[in-house]
């Protein structure tokens, strides 16, 4: 069991360290809004991604993979909410620099920061849950690293949890990087130009959703 779930670990860390778009997401976050912003936007994430562990250990998420139905509409759904933060973005990017915001971030935290972490999180759950990929990635991997004899739900849930706490890790550490090197810069333009560059990339993700054709 010990050496499935060191194999199942070093490959998990393989894909969550490769750019997406929950990294994207994170990223996005913690530029507008500052590290715990965008942590609680990760949050958000490894919520789906529990869901989705939890359906690939229950076999609910075989769905996706038996019904062609299904998947393409949770692929549209998902592509229209990627489609509507990816034109946000883009329209928020058209803002003046200094307009709604100083250039320079203040020592603490602004003094109602619950709504923009609410939304943060928001996005980081139905992102994830919306994103039919999310859910043959874990029906498609986890039984891969499930040892014989083994309990399926329980090993399942297992590898599941060492996926989250991997991405907690992760996303811990592009928060604090993106907030450090905004607070930095404190240039209003950065965080337009990453408004765009994240508006363009949630506008990509969606139309690969949607030009994606076989499972």
């Amino acid at each position: 069991m010990l050496a499935a779930v060191l194999a199942f670990a070093g490959v998990a860390a393989i894909i969550n360290v490769t750019p997406g778009l929950d990294t994207m997401m994170v990223l996005r976050s913690s530029v507008s809004g500052g590290r715990l912003t965008g942590f609680v936007s990760g949050i958000g994430i490894n919520v789906g991604c529990l869901a989705w562990g939890l359906a690939a250990a229950a076999g609910a998420s075989g769905l996706l993979l038996a019904s062609r139905d299904a998947y393409d509409a949770l692929r549209v759904a998902g592509a229209a909410y990627l489609t509507w933060m990816g034109c946000r973005a883009l329209w928020q990017s058209r803002r003046r620099p200094g307009e709604d915001a100083p250039p320079q971030r203040p020592a603490r935290e602004p003094r109602e920061p619950t709504p923009r972490r609410f939304a943060a999180f928001r996005s980081g759950v139905l992102t994830n849950l919306l994103n039919p990929k999310a859910g043959i990635f874990y029906m498609s991997l986890l039984p891969q690293f499930i040892p014989h004899g083994s309990s399926v739900f329980s090993t399942s849930m297992l590898l599941t949890l060492v996926d989250v706490a991997e991405l907690l890790v992760w996303f811990c550490v592009v928060s604090m990087a993106a907030a450090a090197l905004s607070d930095r810069l404190h240039r209003m333009s950065f965080r337009r130009r990453m408004e765009q560059l994240s508006g363009l990339v949630f506008i990509g993700f969606a139309v690969d959703l949607v030009m994606e054709r076989s499972l």
